[in-house]
């Protein structure tokens, strides 16, 4: 039976191999501190947060986020540990909610390895603290137990570091912040969840570390959500890091003209599976009112089962490899073992227990991993031309679309444990943030092996392709594309929409067309603006375009002044919200000589490479993915075909 723990409050603990799931109405960093027997943090490397997550027999989250799953394993903590504190503290930055009560109350479950609950804490009270002791996990003669606290700190992670005698607390908490920023500026958003959940998950195999055996694997059933208040906040559902920069909080990701209640998950279509077996992959088996919806749910579904389930995986190894250890540390300290043969059977028994769990885990994974991919391999086929590849035969039967499309598909994500699977990375329309296609040999090791121009070229060949998609998913007429390119050096990359006759203009060169084309469009954000704010749409210009328009700026700053250089930055702060939006091709280290007067520009932009990268992490568990972009196959005209019949379209629409 759950312990309802109120603030004070204390429970024995059943079992010392545990999960601490944390839900919160917005984004948190989750830490946790070691602490002996007088509860004093003994130094730096006690202290678990996302710029170190991991101490022995505890591991948090690498970012901040919605919802968190702490790993604990009490048995592999140092002997000189009695205390875990679980420290809860809100990001800082623009955007960010200044304390705990401006959000929803957090809400911390202590759960067993089968995700059953053993004790709850929800954390009311709070109001200008913006960190937070959650709770305790504590031995007192030699029991195990949880104590509820709810400390806040008005002073923040460094106040509330210093109050446990963590030396250096200030400089520690600005390092956790520094990593926390960072991990929320390459964080991939997913979209909201339904509260039920919005993907009818397949049964899952047997657990990666066996019975008793392991550390806890992060289980794939909702988390549980505690009652909110009216005025709170609405949840992104699932562990979701909005933009770091996003001046209003959360974004909101509801579609324009779609409606936001879940509907009942579809009925099954496919035969019933084997009596034991998985279920039968199913193209659509997410909730949603229309079948894109339905596979952009299941996208997302498959991308969070195959981070959880590498995370299952590692977390098993890494368990493995420290049991070694400790078996090994304990054999070796006596001198007797060193004697004949008894340490050497005590090392290869360790490694032998090692072995089998790690063995153990494996298979556990390639279950999910065979599962996963017989799933792709179902709904790769039956996606829409915004979510498909450019190999996708669906592109052969390209028509204009009659309205805009959910998401648009930007590229592949993939672990190094599978490499052969691949996740679509979606992003969803209209665009709410610009994306910088990196230039720079710092892109990856990749990048670092060639010169800078190598890299310019397919970095624009990959706008290129981005916008080909973006104006073959737009209805005719909906979706303009200028370019900026000072010194007319991505001619042939560009020869794609040049020669489709579906740019806006030709491309912008020399200071006096990069001035023109953005004066124009921030002349544009201006009205649109205004008008919105006045409530006086019927009064904007006859001539006003208020569709939906790109601007592809290749080589910046090459032909930027400090006045083009403002309204750039304007641009990409305003334009989104008015159907402007930003696609830069660039190296940031020729942009250094700015100074840091560009990083806010460079962090609200998402950033993706020409060549793969793993510089993108994964909303759920932090890890790195390896980003490939969605370029059409050597050798194919799909391309300029689609751009044609986009241009055709366009041409027929003015007559």
């Amino acid at each position: 039976m759950t312990a309802e723990l109120v603030r004070g409050q204390n429970h024995t603990l059943p079992q010392t191999r545990l999960e601490i799931r944390v839900t919160a109405g917005s984004p948190v960093v989750a830490g946790a501190t070691l602490g002996d027997e007088r509860g004093t943090v003994r130094g730096a490397e006690w202290v678990a947060h996302p710029a170190s997550p991991r101490v022995p027999g505890l591991e948090v989250s690498r970012q901040a986020a919605a919802g968190h799953r702490l790993a604990v394993d009490l048995d592999a903590l140092p002997d000189a540990v009695h205390r875990v504190t679980v420290l809860l503290a809100l990001p800082v930055g623009a955007g960010q909610p200044g304390s705990f009560g401006a959000v929803a109350a957090p809400f911390v479950a202590v759960t067993g390895l089968d995700g059953t609950e053993i004790a709850t804490f929800t954390l009311t009270g709070l109001d200008t603290e913006s960190a937070v002791s959650a709770l305790e996990l504590y031995r007192r003669q030699g029991v195990w137990k949880v104590r509820a606290v709810g400390q806040g700190y008005a002073a923040g992670l460094a106040g509330m570091l210093a109050d446990q005698g963590v030396a250096g607390a200030a400089e520690l908490a600005a390092s956790i912040q520094d990593a926390v920023a960072s991990g929320l500026a390459r964080a991939v958003t997913p979209p909201p969840r339904a509260p039920e959940g919005d993907r009818v998950r397949h049964p899952a195999g047997p657990a990666a570390s066996g019975a008793g055996e392991g550390p806890p694997a992060p289980p794939r059933t909702p988390v549980p959500t505690p009652p909110e208040p009216a005025h709170a906040p609405q949840p992104l559902g699932d562990p979701a890091s909005p933009r770091a920069d996003a001046p209003g909080g959360p974004i909101d990701y509801a579609h324009p003209r779609r409606q936001t209640s879940a509907p009942p998950p579809p009925p099954p279509t496919a035969p019933p599976a084997a009596p034991g077996q998985p279920a039968l992959p199913v193209a659509g088996d997410a909730t949603g009112w229309s079948m894109d919806e339905r596979l952009y749910n299941q996208i997302w579904g498959m991308f969070e089962d195959l981070a959880r389930a590498v995370a299952a995986y590692r977390s098993a190894v890494d368990f493995a490899e420290s049991r070694m250890d400790q078996e090994l540390d304990r054999a070796l300290s006596d001198p007797r073992s060193r004697i004949g043969g008894a340490g050497d059977r005590a090392r290869a028994q360790a490694r032998a227990k090692r072995d089998e769990l790690t063995g153990r885990a494996r298979e556990a994974l390639d279950r999910d991993l065979a599962q996963l991919t017989a799933e792709s391999a179902v709904v790769e086929p039956a996606l829409p031309a915004a979510y498909a590849g450019w190999d996708n035969p669906v592109w052969h039967g390209y028509r204009v679309p009659m309205e805009i499309p959910m998401a648009l598909r930007i590229g592949d994500l993939r672990l190094p444990e599978v490499t052969d699977l691949r996740i679509p990375l979606l992003v969803r329309l209209p665009l709410e943030r610009g994306i910088w296609v990196d230039s720079g040999r710092t892109a990856s090791e990749a990048a670092a092996a060639t010169t800078g121009d190598q890299l310019r070229r397919p970095a624009m060949e990959t706008a290129v392709a981005l916008a080909a998609r973006l104006l073959a998913v737009y209805p005719t007429d909906e979706f303009s594309v200028h370019v900026i390119d000072p010194a007319g050096s991505a001619a042939g990359s560009l020869a794609p929409l040049s020669g489709s006759g579906v740019l806006a203009g030709p491309p912008a060169a020399g200071a006096e067309g990069v001035s023109s084309v953005l004066a124009h469009l921030t002349r544009r954000v201006d009205l649109l603006q205004m008008a919105l704010r006045a409530g006086a749409a019927d009064a904007l210009p006859p001539d006003l375009d208020t569709g939906e328009h790109l601007l592809i700026v290749n080589d910046f700053p090459h032909g930027f002044d400090d006045r083009a250089v403002t309204h750039l930055r304007y641009l990409a702060d305003e334009g989104p919200s008015v159907g402007v939006h930003l696609l830069m091709v660039a190296d940031r280290e020729d942009a250094r000589a700015y100074g840091p007067v560009l990083d806010p520009l460079w962090r609200s932009l998402l950033r993706i490479t020409p060549v793969a990268d793993d510089h993108l992490a994964d909303p759920w568990v932090g890890h790195a993915w390896t980003y490939e972009p969605s370029m059409a196959p050597q050798g194919s005209r799909v391309l300029e075909q689609v751009l044609a019949l986009v241009a055709a379209a366009r041409r027929a629409g003015y007559r």
